[in-house]
């Protein structure tokens, strides 16, 4: 599968601006980990980007989420390890991420979020304006952006073998990139 035929299924499936915005968030960031280890990225950009492909249809139901998603792709020409890592990202399902893309969706594509966060209560909410330092210090803040779910964001040095300094560094340098997609 292509990108141009992700987007395409994405914009099928996907009617939240936001959503669509974090999907685009967590696609850069996992094709940033993928350049960290050495991955194909456009392999890994695919996950982060469908990732939530179900999400407008499961968000009342979230013990679905993503399995939905996984049968949908599986009727694809999608890498049938992303449509697996894809349903291993929800922690609901209790499936422990065995592939280094399957640890790197799990516990990465969260974090995007919280830097989303993070730069929306500076005053000129740019992410350009946004550091590391200040991420790290919302994530200890555990009732900023209190949904977050830092204990799958933490588990990235067990997972992967990053410190969540080089993870935070990594989701920031990458979403930075594409600030002008994200409105940021």
């Amino acid at each position: 599968m292509t990108r141009e035929e992700a987007l395409a299924l994405l914009h099928q499936h996907v009617k939240t601006p936001n959503l669509i915005k974090h999907m685009l968030a967590s696609e850069a960031l996992m094709r940033g980990l993928a350049k960290r280890f050495g991955e194909d990225e456009n392999k890994w950009g695919l996950a982060g980007l469908l990732h939530d492909l179900d999400y407008d249809d499961t968000k009342a139901k979230p013990d679905q989420h993503s399995l939905m998603a996984y049968e949908w792709l599986k009727a694809t020409d999608i890498d049938p390890e992303i449509a697996e890592a894809i349903k291993i990202h929800n922690p609901l399902h209790g499936l422990e991420p065995k592939t280094l893309m399957d640890k790197a969706l799990y516990c990465g594509e969260g974090l995007t979020g919280l830097v989303v966060a993070a730069t929306l209560v500076l005053p000129d909410k740019k992410l350009a304006s946004l550091t590391s330092e200040s991420v790290l210090k919302k994530f200890k803040s555990k009732s900023f952006a209190a949904g977050t779910k830092r204990e799958l964001i933490a588990r990235c040095q067990e997972l992967l073998g990053l410190s969540l300094e080089e993870l935070t560094e990594i989701c920031l340098r990458e979403m930075q990139g594409i600030a002008a997609e994200l409105g940021l």
